[in-house]
């Protein structure tokens, strides 16, 4: 017992700890999580990156600096009779950007779309983008063009990275200071609402990519409603029209796109509420089965982006309550959905809960000295504080100067 106590003890010495006690440490732990959050930020660099928001039916180009976009974009049409023309479109696009700039670019970065081997920048067979096939080296051709680094990723995972250097992550840990509570958090799960559903995961400050450049592709969770689905099949435009269609006789052709429904279902628009309220309803029903799934093995706050986050209104505290929503067992007991209570941030007494500090003091075993002890576990769930395609614009940013820091 006094040879565990004295090599604890060393430990604390060596650590620079005037102390041992539980307040130290959490202390500690509290810096340690500042300087690296600190360490995340670019907001006074002065190295500029090209990017790009490519989607597919245009192409959106810029240049970020000091984490803020310089110009505004130079958009450019993805529609192209070959893959050459393509190509050609995409280096007119950074072209056009880096002739506006003062100083030369450091890197190239941006998101595009999968399948691809991101960490190679070869492009994988497209849907949206059909004359990529078989693999094209994107990333190595512009290299050889530009001669600057060129980084390609999912932008899945340049939302999550953007929100976690720039948006909900220091937002959330600046209001819990604020609170006076200790805790902070270091870990996101980004998803984003559109035309499919994606994901990107930072873990302490770094994205996850998985061996395979797909990691986080929350697509593919089961589909809880549709069992022999993918997710994104419900959690997507498609799926929200389906259902409104479904509860009103409508055809999928002539029902109102999410837009629409989202001011039918506030009651701003003529149509069937209740229809609308539902099909939102269906879709944050198993939007959250993915999500609790996926954030049950990432344990960090979540945020959620794409066109279909500004509906947040009539989905939100619903799919909450569904992440929390318990299990039955073979004993007739309930048990917790996960291990961690999920809050919603943009609901004025979730984010008030979710914000104080429950810790208590405890006492240690055979001392008379007692410890801070956290017995509540808590989760957030929030939209986008920059929006999505800024986000993705900085998570594009801060990945490349990262690399370039190594």
């Amino acid at each position: 017992m006094q040879e565990c106590r004295n090599a604890g003890m060393r430990e604390c010495r060596n650590a620079g700890m005037q102390e041992c006690g539980n307040a130290g440490m959490q202390e500690m732990k509290t810096m340690q999580t500042m300087k690296t959050m600190q360490a995340m930020t670019y907001r006074n660099d002065i190295r500029t990156v090209l990017t790009l928001d490519a989607g597919g039916t245009n192409f959106r180009f810029n240049a970020v600096q000091a984490e803020q976009e310089m110009f505004e974009e130079f958009n450019l049409s993805a529609k192209a009779g070959s893959l050459e023309e393509v190509l050609e479109t995409i280096i007119e696009g950074f072209t056009e950007i880096k002739n506006k700039m003062v100083n030369e670019p450091v890197a190239i970065s941006f998101a595009f779309p999968g399948p691809a081997d991101y960490e190679n920048g070869i492009i994988g067979d497209l849907q949206n983008l059909p004359f990529f096939k078989g693999g094209v080296a994107l990333g190595p051709m512009l290299q050889d063009t530009f001669g600057i680094p060129v980084f390609i990723n999912n932008d899945g995972d340049l939302f999550a990275y953007g929100e976690a250097i720039s948006g909900i992550l220091p937002v959330i840990n600046k209001k819990l200071e604020e609170s006076g509570n200790p805790h902070r958090y270091r870990n996101l799960l980004g998803v984003t609402f559109g035309t499919g559903f994606g994901g990107g995961i930072v873990t302490r400050n770094g994205l996850l990519f998985g061996d395979n450049s797909s990691g986080a592709e929350i697509n593919r969770m089961r589909n809880r409603t549709f069992k022999n689905w993918d997710a994104e099949e419900s959690v997507s435009i498609r799926g929200i029209k389906r259902e409104y269609a479904n509860n009103t006789g409508l055809n999928m052709a002539s029902c109102p796109e999410p837009k629409e429904l989202f001011e039918i279902g506030m009651g701003r628009l003529k149509g069937d509420r209740q229809a609308a309220i539902l099909a939102f309803e269906a879709f944050a029903r198993d939007a959250a089965d993915a999500i609790a799934n996926a954030i049950t093995l990432v344990d960090g706050l979540v945020v959620i982006g794409g066109g279909l986050s500004g509906a947040y209104p009539l989905f939100l505290q619903k799919l909450v309550d569904e992440m929390n929503y318990p299990f039955d067992t073979m004993s007739g007991k309930s048990l917790e959905r996960m291990e961690v209570v999920a809050y919603n941030l943009e609901d004025e007494t979730g984010l008030k809960t979710f914000l104080k500090s429950t810790s208590v003091k405890i006492p240690v075993p055979f001392t008379s000295r007692k410890v801070f002890f956290n017995p509540d576990k808590k989760i957030g769930v929030g939209i986008s504080r920059l929006g999505t395609s800024k986000a993705v614009s900085i998570g594009a940013y801060a990945f490349a100067l990262s690399k370039l820091d190594g």
